[in-house]
C-alpha cells in the first residue's frame, strides 16, 4: 500500500478507457497523478464514457474527472492539464537522443546519414554535421559498422547537434568508453550547455560524469526515487561522519540516512549537515560525493550495513 501511495502516474486521454483507468488507479490507492486531455464532454460521449453525463456537457473532460477523483480521495495529489502538445513536429525537431548502443545501420556512411536526416528535420544543417565529423576525427567514407564504440557515440552526438536540438536525451551515453573519449564527450556537452536555452536529460551510472555537468540530479533505485534536487544543494547539505562504534551508538536513527560499519569505524551519511553539527558537536563533518550519497541512499532501508 505504501508503494501505491508513493507512486506518481500520468494518464493522457480521458475518453472511453483513460477515465476508467484513472478512477481505478485512484481507488487502488495511487497517491499522485497527472491527468491530461484537451477535449470537452460532448453529447456523443454519453453512451460510452465514464464522465459523460448531461450536466457536464461542454466542460473540459480533465476538470470533470478531477472533481470525481478528488471526491473519491480528497488527499490525492492531482495535477490537471487541459491541453495536448501543440506543433508536435516542431517540438520533436528540438529534441535529440543519444543511446548507449548506436541505432544506425552498420552499412551506412556519413553521406547516407545526412540524406536521411535531411528528410526528417527541416532544420538539418549538413555543413555543421560535417564540421562535427571533422572535429571528432570521424572518417566520412567508412561504414559505421567498422567504427569503434567511441566513434559510434561521436557520430550520434554529431547528428544530435546538427539540427538545432534544444534538448538532448542521453541514455548511458558514456558507459563503456575509455576515460579520454569520455572526457572529450563531456567537454562537448559542457560547450552545448553554455547556451542557456539548451538542456540535457542524462541517465548514467557514472556519477563522476554527473559531478562534472549536472545541475540537478535524481537518484532512482528499482523504480523508486530516493533523492532529487539541485546537485550543489545536495552536496552542500550532506556530509559523512566517520566515528567509533561508541560515538555512533549516541546517534538517533532519524538523524542519518544509513551507516556503513567495518572493523575500524562507522561511516555515517547525514542529510542535514548544519543540524547534525549542532546536535553532535563531537562529530567531524567531511564532504562527500554523489557516488557515496547514492550508495548510502540505496542502503537506507537497512539503516546499518557493511
Amino acid at each position: 500500500m505504501k508503494a501505491l501511495q508513493e507512486a506518481n502516474v500520468l494518464v493522457v486521454g480521458l475518453g472511453g478507457v483513460g477515465a476508467y483507468a484513472a478512477e481505478m488507479l485512484v481507488r487502488s490507492g495511487i497517491g499522485k497523478m497527472t491527468i491530461a486531455d484537451s477535449d470537452c464532454v460532448g453529447e456523443s460521449n454519453i453512451n460510452r464514457q465514464l464522465i459523460a453525463l448531461h450536466s457536464p456537457i461542454g466542460r473540459p473532460k480533465s476538470e470533470v474527472l478531477a472533481e470525481r477523483l478528488r471526491d473519491i480521495n480528497p488527499a490525492l495529489n492531482l495535477r490537471v492539464v487541459n491541453d495536448y502538445i501543440k506543433d508536435e513536429k516542431k517540438v520533436k525537431e528540438q529534441i535529440a537522443a543519444v543511446f548507449d548502443e548506436c541505432p544506425f545501420h552498420d552499412s551506412f556512411k556519413a553521406k547516407q546519414l545526412s540524406i536521411m536526416f535531411q528528410g526528417i528535420y527541416e532544420t538539418w544543417d549538413e555543413k555543421l554535421f560535417y564540421q562535427y565529423m571533422d572535429r571528432f576525427g570521424l572518417p566520412r567514407n567508412k561504414k559505421i559498422g567498422k567504427f569503434s564504440k567511441g566513434m559510434k557515440m561521436k557520430i550520434q552526438i554529431a547528428t544530435a547537434l546538427s539540427h538545432g536540438a534544444k534538448l538532448l536525451i542521453m541514455d548511458e551515453a558514456t558507459t563503456g568508453l575509455d576515460p579520454v573519449v569520455r572526457n572529450e564527450i563531456l567537454d562537448i556537452f559542457r560547450e552545448y550547455l553554455s547556451d542557456d536555452t539548451n538542456s540535457i536529460l542524462m541517465s548514467s551510472h557514472i556519477t563522476s560524469d554527473l559531478d562534472k555537468i549536472a545541475d540537478s540530479v535524481t537518484f532512482i533505485d528499482k523504480g523508486k526515487i530516493l533523492l532529487t534536487g539541485y546537485k550543489d544543494d545536495i552536496l552542500e547539505s550532506h556530509a559523512m561522519i566517520r566515528c567509533s562504534q561508541a560515538d555512533f551508538d549516541k546517534m538517533e536513527k532519524a538523524d542519518f540516512v544509513s551507516a556503513r560499519k567495518n572493523d575500524f569505524c562507522v561511516d555515517v551519511l547525514v542529510s542535514d549537515r548544519v543540524d547534525c553539527k549542532k546536535k553532535y558537536a563531537w562529530a567531524d563533518m567531511e564532504k562527500t560525493n554523489l557516488e557515496e550519497i547514492m550508495l548510502f541512499y540505496v542502503n537506507k532501508e537497512k539503516k546499518e550495513w557493511s
